[in-house]
C-alpha cells in the first residue's frame, strides 16, 4: 500500500537507529524492514485509528520473557510519534516492580519466593491503577512514575524517574504478564516444574500469585484498551531468548561489578517462577488479545492475526 511505503520512507532512518542501539557484534537484526513495512506499520495505522485525543488510548503489550517486547513498543512508539504525530508514553510493569526491600518484607511475611520480582503481586499494584486513573482525568498535571534497575533488582533514584508533563495520546504498558488471567484453583494442585516441587509444596505461593490476577490485576487489566500478544512456540525457546538477553546485560555493564547479572543456571532456575503463567498465556491469550504476532524461531515475525 502506498501509504505505508509512504510512512516507512518517514520512520525509516530513526527506526533503523533504534534497532542499531540494540544490536552487538554478535547479534544482529535480520530482516528489519520486513518486520517494519509488514507488520509494525499496518499495526500504528490500526492504532491510530482508534486512538482519540479525548482520553489515552491503552495498548497492552504482552510476551513472553525475551521476545522483543522493548524492542516492539519502542519501534511502535517512534513510528506513532513521527509519522502520526501523537503523543506517545511507553512503559513496563517491570518498572512497577516493589523495591528489593518491601519484596524482603512480603517474602517473610507471605512467602519466601515473593522476593522474587516477576510474577503478580511483586509489583506496586496501587501505583499502577493509581497512574491508570490519573492520566485518564481532564485535569491531568503530571506525573513522576518509577523506573527499574534489573541490574541492582531495585528501582532508580527518584532523580531518573519518568516525568510524564502532558496527558499522552497513546500509552504502551508493556509486560511479560500484562493481560494474563487466572487459573481455577484446582490447576494449581499440580507442580510444573521442579521449584514448584521443592519450595512451594503447600502451594501458599501459587495461590497468592493467582488471587492477585484474580483481583486488582484483572481490574487494571480491564482497563486496556486493545492488547497485543507476542506469541512464541514454545518455552524452551524463551528461556533460550532470555539467556541472550542477560548477556547483552552483561556487555553492557561490564565495567560495574555490583551488578546482579544472572548465570545461566540463575536465568533458568528464574524462569521458573515465570513458567506456570507464560504456559497458561500460551494456551489462553490467543483467544482474547485483540492482535497475535507470531514470532518464528529465529525471534522474527512470521505473522499477524487481527482479532479487536
Amino acid at each position: 500500500m502506498q501509504q505505508f511505503s509512504l510512512c516507512f520512507s518517514k520512520v525509516k532512518k530513526d527506526c533503523f537507529k533504534f534497532i542499531k542501539s540494540q544490536e552487538t557484534k554478535a547479534d544482529k537484526f535480520k530482516n528489519k524492514e520486513r518486520m517494519i513495512k509488514s507488520f509494525l506499520i499496518p499495526l500504528c495505522f490500526w492504532i491510530s485509528k482508534k486512538a482519540n485525543k479525548k482520553s489515552p488510548y491503552f495498548v497492552g503489550l504482552a510476551g513472553g520473557q525475551g521476545t522483543g517486547k522493548t524492542t516492539i513498543s519502542s519501534l511502535i512508539k517512534i513510528i506513532l510519534t513521527k509519522y502520526f504525530k501523537l503523543k506517545v508514553f511507553k512503559i513496563s510493569i517491570d518498572d512497577f516492580y516493589k523495591t528489593r526491600k518491601e519484596r524482603i518484607s512480603l517474602s517473610k511475611r507471605v512467602h519466601p519466593m515473593l522476593l522474587t520480582r516477576g510474577v503478580p503481586g511483586t509489583h506496586d499494584i496501587n501505583m499502577m491503577l493509581n497512574f491508570f486513573k490519573k492520566v485518564k482525568s481532564k485535569k491531568f498535571k503530571g506525573l513522576k512514575l518509577p523506573t527499574f534497575n534489573k541490574a541492582i533488582d531495585d528501582r532508580f533514584a527518584k532523580k531518573k524517574w519518568y516525568d510524564l508533563k502532558k496527558r499522552p495520546d497513546v500509552i504502551i504498558f508493556e509486560g511479560w504478564c500484562v493481560g494474563a488471567k487466572s487459573e481455577k484453583n484446582t490447576n494449581l494442585k499440580k507442580t510444573i516444574n521442579s521449584m514448584e516441587k521443592a519450595k512451594d509444596q503447600k502451594q501458599i505461593w501459587r495461590k497468592y500469585v493467582n488471587h492477585q490476577l484474580k483481583s486488582k490485576y484483572k481490574n487494571l487489566y480491564s482497563q486496556l484498551n486493545c492488547l497485543i500478544y507476542l506469541k512464541a512456540k514454545n518455552f524452551s525457546l524463551l528461556q533460550k531468548w532470555r539467556l541472550k538477553q542477560e548477556r547483552k546485560l552483561l556487555l553492557n555493564n561490564k565495567r560495574n561489578s555490583k551488578l546482579k547479572i544472572m548465570n545461566k543456571e540463575d536465568v533458568l532456575s528464574f524462569m521458573q517462577t515465570y513458567q506456570r503463567i507464560t504456559q497458561n498465556m500460551f494456551k489462553n491469550m490467543p483467544k482474547y488479545a485483540s492482535i497475535i504476532i507470531n514470532l518464528n524461531s529465529n525471534h522474527q515475525i512470521k505473522s499477524a492475526v487481527y482479532k479487536g
